[in-house]
C-alpha cells in the first residue's frame, strides 16, 4: 500500500470538472473495509460527499475499469450501484471517485429485491462473452476476450489463465496442474445439454460486495469485475464465501429459475474464484483447488 502525501487538490478540481459544481475538499474520512486499496469519504462545507478509492500511479488501469464496469451495470438500470464520476492520477497516486452512498452491511431487509433484481441484470445479454476490454478480479487481470463459445472462454480467458499464472507462481504439482489440464482439455463434456446466453454479470458478487443503502433501504452491489457469460457464476459465486440468505436464492429462482446441473457447475466456476484466491494469497487455497478439479474429473467418469 503506498504511503504517499495525497493531492486532495488535484482529486477535487478533477471533481469539479466533471460534476459541473465547484467543489472543494474540506474533509476526509478514511474508510475501512478494502485490503487493495485506500478509501475515503470526502466531503466540502455544503454537505457535497464523495467516495475515494486511492493507491498506487500503477492501478490506475484497475480504476479505469472498474469505473467502465460500474457504468455498465448502472445503464442497465437494474440494480442500483454506486456512480462512478472520474478517475486518473494525482502525483504517485491513482484515484477513482465515485457517488457517496452510505450503507448498513447487516441489513438484509432488501435480499430478496436483490434476488429478483439480479435476476432481472442477468436477462441483460449481449451477442458474445467476455466484454470489449479487459478488467481485474481483486488485483489480478481478467480477460474479457470476446468469444462465440462460452466452453471455449471459460477454457482460455478463466482456468487456463488461472493454471498457468498459478504454474509461475510456483504452484506445480500434478494434482494442480497435470489434472487441472486434464478438466481444461474436457470441459466441453459439462455443456453438451446446457448451453448458456451472454448476460450482464457482477463478476465478484460475494457478500462483501452486497449493501443496503441506508436512504430508500434498496439493494447496492458494488466493486464488479463486469463480463457477459452464464448466469450461473454470479450465483455460484455467493455460495463460495458464506452463502446469502435463503430468500435471496428464492426470488431469483421465482424469477428466473435455474438449469438442471448447476449443483455441479457450480464447482467448475468456483474454482477459477479459489484458483485465483491461490495465486493472490498463497497456498491455503491450494488443496481445495485440487479436491475441486478431482470432483469435476469423478463427475466425467
Amino acid at each position: 500500500m503506498f504511503n504517499q502525501t495525497i493531492d486532495w487538490e488535484t482529486i477535487a478540481k478533477h471533481i469539479s470538472e466533471t460534476s459541473g459544481l465547484p467543489f472543494q475538499i474540506k474533509r476526509q474520512q478514511e474508510i475501512g473495509g478494502g485490503c487493495i486499496n485506500k478509501t475515503y469519504q470526502v466531503s466540502d462545507n455544503d454537505n457535497q460527499s464523495y467516495f475515494v478509492k486511492l493507491n498506487n500511479a500503477q492501478y490506475q488501469d484497475m480504476f479505469a475499469a472498474e469505473a467502465d464496469g460500474l457504468s455498465e451495470l448502472e445503464k442497465a438500470a437494474v440494480v442500483k450501484v454506486p456512480k462512478p464520476l472520474c478517475f486518473g492520477t494525482a502525483g504517485h497516486q491513482a484515484y477513482l471517485v465515485m457517488e457517496y452512498l452510505k450503507f448498513d452491511i447487516k441489513d438484509h431487509s432488501a435480499i430478496s429485491e436483490l434476488g429478483q433484481q439480479l435476476a432481472n441484470l442477468h436477462q441483460k445479454t449481449a451477442p458474445l462473452f467476455g466484454l470489449h476490454r479487459d478488467n481485474y478480479i481483486g488485483s489480478t487481470r481478467q480477460v474479457n476476450t470476446l468469444e462465440k463459445d462460452w466452453s471455449t472462454f471459460w477454457q482460455k480467458h478463466r482456468l487456463h489463465f488461472q493454471l498457468k499464472l498459478a504454474a509461475r507462481n510456483g504452484y506445480n504439482g500434478k494434482n494442480l496442474q497435470t489434472q487441472g489440464e486434464r478438466l481444461i482439455a474436457e470441459l466441453s463434456q459439462f455443456f453438451t445439454d446446457y448451453q448458456p446466453q451472454p448476460s450482464l454479470l457482477h463478476g465478484d458478487l460475494w457478500s462483501g460486495n452486497y449493501a443496503v443503502a441506508i436512504q430508500g433501504s434498496h439493494p447496492v452491489i458494488y466493486d464488479p469485475a463486469v463480463y457477459y457469460g452464464d448466469r450461473e457464476t454470479d450465483i455460484a459465486m455467493t455460495e463460495l464465501f458464506g452463502a446469502f440468505p435463503k430468500r435471496f436464492y428464492e426470488a431469483y429462482q421465482d424469477s428466473w429459475a435455474l438449469d438442471v446441473g448447476y449443483s455441479t457447475r457450480k464447482v467448475l466456476y468456483n474454482l477459477y474464484h479459489i484458483l485465483n484466491h491461490l495465486n493472490l494469497f498463497g497456498g491455503g487455497y491450494l488443496r481445495q483447488a485440487e479436491n475441486m478439479i478431482a470432483s469435476l474429473l469423478s463427475e466425467l467418469g
